[in-house]
């Protein structure tokens, strides 16, 4: 099993793009392109919190703990 962050998941059913969601959270564009590729190994509990408010989710929607084929 391995956690992992679902924002690309969401941004791609939503069709936002880095930009979008940079405008919503307050996030910056940097940790926007990291997270959605799964290309980070820690998130802070203040990004989660602008994602989560700006995207309208709970961190349950936003991180997963997956089985490693995923």
């Amino acid at each position: 099993m391995v956690v992992r962050c679902r924002l690309g998941d969401i941004m791609k059913q939503r069709g936002l793009t880095n930009k979008d969601v940079v405008e919503l959270t307050g996030v910056s564009r940097n940790t926007i392109t990291s997270l959605a590729a799964n290309a980070t190994k820690r998130i802070d509990y203040d990004t989660i919190e602008g994602l989560c408010k700006g995207l309208g989710i709970t961190p349950g929607e936003l991180i997963e703990f997956a089985p490693d084929n995923q």
